[in-house]
């Protein structure tokens, strides 16, 4: 894994965003951080514990998870990390992300792995996005990762996820889930978040919705 301070002013609150797969942080760059010091979490071809995290907590006095996507399997791993956390926040993912009645039906999430070296040219980052006025937003700061770096992060996030037996239990305080999201269906993410006992904000955006938002203090507000 790897981290970015997209902004760091020692503020007194503190964003953790754990983001999607395929993603990097410069995607996000456009969000205003309104007195939030903001850490992006992004490449999962390998999950370790974040020691920064256990190192800053303590310097902060609002801490806030924001998790996306695969992010938000993936921060269900470290949960441990996040015990002290204020507010927990899932945004278009659920901790079992390929499940046929849960997350990403498994035939889908195949197809798209035979196929992700293609589709990272260009069809994917489509279909994350709601309009064509989102994706010509996006590709004006795209991500910069390698395809083969992208492409193998998703063959070890498969691997990770069947060989993890998910205890279901409350962890997220609210999931945001997407009407129009292409890339997990709504319907799953709902009962992901029903059976973990999570609430549910229903949104009218796709599968990333950060360009319906100006700050991350707008989506912590959503959610309060």
């Amino acid at each position: 894994m790897k981290n970015f301070w997209l902004n760091r002013q020692n503020n007194k609150n503190l964003i953790v965003f754990f983001a999607g797969w395929s993603f990097d942080e410069n995607p996000f760059i456009f969000l205003n951080c309104d007195g939030f010091d903001v850490l992006i979490v992004y490449d999962y071809n390998e999950i370790q514990d974040l020691d920064i995290i256990k190192d800053l907590s303590s310097f902060y006095e609002q801490k806030f998870l924001i998790t996306w996507s695969m992010g938000v399997f993936v921060a269900y791993l470290l949960k441990d990390l996040f015990v002290d956390f204020d507010y927990k926040i899932a945004i278009n993912g659920t901790v079992t992300p390929v499940d046929n009645e849960f997350g990403i039906p498994v035939k889908m999430f195949e197809l798209t792995l035979k196929h992700a070296a293609v589709g990272l040219g260009g069809k994917f980052y489509k279909n994350v996005f709601k309009t064509e006025e989102e994706y010509n937003k996006y590709m004006q700061n795209p991500v910069q990762r390698s395809i083969e770096n992208r492409v193998s992060e998703l063959e070890n996030l498969y691997n990770l996820i069947k060989n993890t037996k998910i205890n279901y239990e409350k962890f997220y305080d609210i999931a945001l889930v997407s009407e129009f999201d292409k890339i997990i269906p709504p319907a799953n993410q709902k009962s992901s978040h029903n059976k973990n006992n999570t609430e549910i904000k229903v949104l009218e955006y796709g599968h990333s919705p950060f360009f319906n938002f100006t700050s991350w203090k707008e989506i912590v507000d959503l959610c309060q």
